[in-house]
């Protein structure tokens, strides 16, 4: 069905409304294929209870006209006819247009059924041991032919003893119901019925409660006992029982979900690769892109993102080549003023010059320090994209601390330096920069100590943890996120009085994310002070991708 153009445009542009239209179409394709459904069913066992139906009444009719002489096959078939209100014709089988089915299911015995006009039926069967077709055509089936295919059968039976009508009862069998023989008379008919059914005539008794109707009819024979013949009950056709119809709705209702669910898989599938790209993202590889398969709402959110992403990654490349040149360019002048102060140092023996002139060597030392802090954030700012490679290795974590103590413990001679003792433990990572992660906590910490620092190393199954803890005023709450960000200051004791640039935890916390780790920042429950962390996952490695 083609879609109208005031439809095709929303439906293409908007994701929502077209999942909406799917479902629509959904439900109404399943409504569809569940009336269709029903439909079928209903037609097969129609046709199946006509089958069963036509069964007896056809096979006592092809029994009869076999028995007749070749010569009076006509009269009697015209006769039928007449009786019955029943067209009888006898066709070769050749003659007739079969297809292999229809022959194969005559062959087999089997009575043909095809439709006549809106209510008729055509009735084909195969008489026994020739090769010729019985075909009754009937509009309607009434009480004149019922009453009159019971006289037949009664006629039939008389013509032979017991054996033969109990082997002639045999061909009658019929799923749609029964043909009993009987010695005893039967019961549940008024005493009119009974004498009516002793005159010879054909009782029918209606089943209201059961939708049906049964025969009876009286066989008498001189010198033989007489018998009565049950025929039924004949059930009306049922329409499709509850059970069934219940399996065809739970049917429909599977069909239906499976529908919705590939529908809503589709959607939630572009989601998820939309998520994916953002985490990746998130994790630093700026280089990642979605795949855009559409023009509709999420194909726009696609094309959006990946114009974010490349914005993005140009302006971070962009700050880090301005930071990287801005960084170089000032080593010169700052060498050139330090090549000066040398200068002047050594023209003059005043002390209160000589003072000024190791105050403006101290401030150039800072200047240098943090130019190498500027550079050393650039450089961890890259994104994975650069294609640079981390070198990772087994670190002994606790010979790691040994060395950060050993190297910072002389600047801070009045703090007490310590490592827990513990376990080793060992980690795959690139050493200088975890050791540089490590050494700026350290450092910070000694910065705002009271008397006591220490490291305390947790080795876990997913991973390691490496505490920094001292004995300082903490952090509060509210600034643990901020002071990760760079040239971030508190307005606590954590002041430029302290020392610092600003820059070290920031590049702690991108060297953790350059291993898949991360730092957290709490209060520390044995100095009372804060306590930061180092997390890296267990997770052997030789290569994962970092700056150098």
């Amino acid at each position: 069905m083609a879609v109208p153009r005031s439809l095709a445009r929303p439906l293409a542009d908007s994701t929502f409304l077209r999942v909406y239209v799917l479902l629509a179409l959904a439900l109404v394709l399943t409504f569809a294929l569940a009336l269709a459904g029903f439909a079928m069913i209903d037609q097969v066992r129609r046709e199946h209870y006509r089958e069963q139906l036509a069964e007896a009444p056809m096979a006592l009719l092809v029994n009869q006209l076999a028995e007749q002489p070749a010569a009076l096959r006509e009269s009697w078939l015209e006769q039928r006819s007449e009786a019955l209100d029943i067209s009888l014709r006898l066709y070769e089988r050749d003659s007739l247009p079969l297809n292999y089915f229809q022959r194969s299911r005559l062959e087999a015995g089997r009575v043909l059924i095809q439709p006549e006009g809106k209510l008729g039926w055509r009735l084909q069967r195969l008489l026994p041991g020739e090769p010729r077709v019985l075909e009754a055509v009937l509009m309607s089936l009434n009480e004149r032919q019922l009453r009159g295919l019971a006289e037949g059968l009664g006629q039939w039976l008389e013509r032979g003893d017991a054996g033969q009508r109990e082997e002639r009862l045999k061909v009658l069998e019929s799923a749609a119901f029964s043909v009993q023989l009987s010695n005893e008379p039967p019961s549940g008919l008024d005493a009119g019925q009974r004498e009516r059914l002793g005159d010879g005539e054909v009782i029918i008794r209606m089943l209201p409660e059961r939708w049906a109707l049964s025969l009876y009819l009286q066989l008498s024979r001189d010198g033989e006992p007489t018998q009565w013949v049950h025929i039924g009950p004949v059930e009306a056709f049922e329409p499709m029982p509850l059970s069934l119809s219940l399996l065809m709705l739970v049917v429909m209702l599977l069909v239906l979900a499976g529908t919705i669910y590939l529908i809503v898989r589709g959607v939630e599938a572009r989601m998820a690769r939309l998520e994916l790209a953002a985490t990746r993202i998130a994790g630093g590889h700026l280089d990642t892109r979605v795949k855009v398969e559409s023009g509709d709402f999420l194909g726009r959110l696609g094309m959006a993102f990946n114009g974010m992403a490349a914005q993005v990654q140009s302006l971070l490349r962009a700050q880090q080549e301005m930071i990287r040149a801005v960084s170089h360019e000032l080593r010169t002048p700052v060498a050139r003023i330090r090549f000066a102060v040398q200068m002047v140092e050594d023209m003059t023996d005043e002390e209160p010059v000589r003072r000024q002139l190791s105050g403006i060597d101290s401030d150039i030392e800072e200047l240098d320090g943090l130019i190498d802090e500027i550079l050393t954030y650039a450089r961890l700012g890259g994104d994975h994209g650069h294609g640079m490679v981390l070198e990772t290795e087994m670190v002994d974590c606790r010979a790691m601390a040994a060395r950060v103590v050993e190297a910072l413990a002389p600047l801070h001679g009045h703090l007490e330096l310590s490592i827990v003792p513990g376990d080793d433990v060992e980690v795959m990572a690139e050493p200088r920069y975890l050791q540089r992660a490590l050494q700026n906590l350290v450092a910070n910490a000694c910065r705002h100590a009271e008397s006591r620092v220490q490291i305390r190393l947790h080795g876990e199954s997913r991973a390691i943890r490496l505490d920094v803890e001292d004995d300082g005023p903490g952090v509060p709450e509210t600034d643990r996120m901020e002071i990760f960000k760079p040239f971030a200051r508190l307005d606590n004791s954590r002041t430029r009085r302290s020392g610092g640039y600003g820059l070290g935890l920031s590049i702690v916390h991108k060297i953790m994310a350059w291993h898949g780790g991360s730092v957290m920042v709490d209060d520390s429950e044995a100095l009372g002070g804060a306590r930061f962390s180092l997390l890296l996952p267990v997770q052997p490695h030789s290569h994962s991708l970092i700056p150098h």
